[in-house]
């Protein structure tokens, strides 16, 4: 990409931000070689660093923005620089941590280390360097009564902030937990997007935002704390530490995102397309494939267990998605034939459907029923989650984004009424 740099509009300790000169919107975010702790006291140089961090974040965004997280990041530009959308910075760093370990200990004396918080540990810091980055309460971010790009940051807002950072949290914890490696706290900020308004989750997120620990093990870890450990900061201590950046690196981008699974809808007869179709679009809006397929339990037995024989001969896992109403045999059949999950989602009831027949199951067969095609789909991406973090994660964000519907249509509702 040929970057068209302007103004330099900031600089911190460890990256640089600029207009993109023609398209006002955006800047550039230059990552340096430079690390530092303490609030900037013990600093170094790590040759490549900022080529390191630049490839961490990049694929930390594309990866939330791929599960529904809104960000600030747009691309890759270079080596060393992201492209992202111009915000107004909200100054507060927001922590969530899942074990308390490191500055938690000093601030909470009589808290042994490794303590697992559950839900996650949600705290909040000040962004004055001067200051030592003090801890703040909800109410005293309130009460600095922050604009930023002419919004306003109250309660809703702080709501929204706080949520998503434990969303953000949860989303990579079970992205490194698939990879072996425990994600103990991270940092993030938000910022306000100076043309729309909206807050996203911005700045960076890198090796110096996180601490990991492989194997859940502290003295495994990989990130910024050996830095901050060390006794001085030595050539050794330097080579180690970059090391241990681009081990970390190399983990994001080697991971595969895409899990094979599929979805098997069964009709029992093809007058239930219309049912089927919707479920396949709910499925695929989740990102997940399916296959639709007609055959009567009651009618043709052998040809159904031959379809399910087939897909089990796939090695992938697999969900069965029974469609059928007036007398259905089809799901209890399924289940009764596979091991693998069997949703019983019915047509819409009509005068001739039974859909107790889908609740009234022999014993001994485990298969669920549901009313509504999103239902169905959802339920069928929950069963592949258990070993899909993306799709995991997709689903969790989800969550967010319905419970921000409704606060933003509260909201519209309480200013309406003033």
């Amino acid at each position: 990409m040929d970057l068209k740099m302007g103004t330099q509009l900031a600089e911190g300790k460890t990256k640089r931000i600029l207009e993109v000169a023609d398209r006002p919107g955006l800047v550039y975010l230059a990552s340096k070689d430079a690390i530092t702790a303490h609030n900037g006291i013990r600093k170094g140089q790590m040759e490549g660093k900022g080529v390191v961090a630049t490839t961490t974040c990049a694929v930390v965004f594309k990866y939330l923005t791929a599960v529904g997280i809104r960000t600030a990041f747009v691309e890759q530009a270079a080596p060393d620089t992201l492209l992202c959308r111009r915000c107004d910075m909200v100054p507060i760093e927001w922590v969530t941590r899942r074990v308390a370990t490191g500055s938690f200990l000093k601030r909470n004396p009589g808290v042994k280390e490794g303590y697992r918080f559950s839900p996650p540990k949600l705290e909040l810091f000040f962004k004055d360097d001067t200051k030592g980055d003090p801890q703040w309460s909800e109410e005293q971010v309130l009460a600095a009564a922050f604009c930023c790009a002419g919004r306003a940051i109250g309660p809703d807002e702080l709501r929204l902030m706080g949520k998503t950072t434990v969303a953000v949290f949860s989303v990579l914890e079970r992205l490194w937990s698939s990879l072996g490696v425990a994600l103990v706290d991270m940092k993030i900020e938000f910022g306000v997007d100076k043309e729309t308004g909206e807050i996203l989750v911005a700045d960076v997120i890198d090796n110096d935002s996180w601490r990991l620990w492989p194997a859940g093990d502290k003295r495994l870890m990989k990130d910024k704390q050996t830095f901050r450990d060390a006794v001085d900061v030595t050539p050794e201590v330097m080579r180690d530490l970059k090391k241990n950046y681009e081990w970390v690196a190399e983990q994001l981008v080697g991971f595969n995102m895409s899990r094979h699974h599929q979805a098997v809808i069964i009709m029992g007869s093809p007058s239930d397309a219309d049912h089927c179709a919707k479920i396949r679009q709910h499925l695929s809006h989740l990102g997940v494939s399916a296959a639709v397929r007609v055959s009567s339990a009651h009618k043709g037995t052998e040809e159904t267990l031959r379809i399910v024989a087939e897909y089990e001969g796939t090695g992938e896992p697999v969900v069965f998605i029974a469609v059928a109403g007036r007398s259905n045999g089809l799901g209890p059949v399924l289940s009764g034939n596979t091991a693998f999950p069997v949703i019983n989602c019915p047509p819409t009831p009509t005068v001739d459907s039974d859909v107790f027949s889908s609740l009234r199951t022999p014993s001994g067969l485990g298969c669920s029923t549901v009313l509504y095609p999103e239902a169905a789909a959802l339920a069928a991406a929950a069963c592949f989650a258990l070993s899909d973090p993306t799709l995991w994660s997709r689903l969790a964000v989800r969550r967010l984004a319905n419970w921000a519907k409704l606060s933003a249509a509260d909201a519209a509702q309480r200013a309406a009424a003033e």
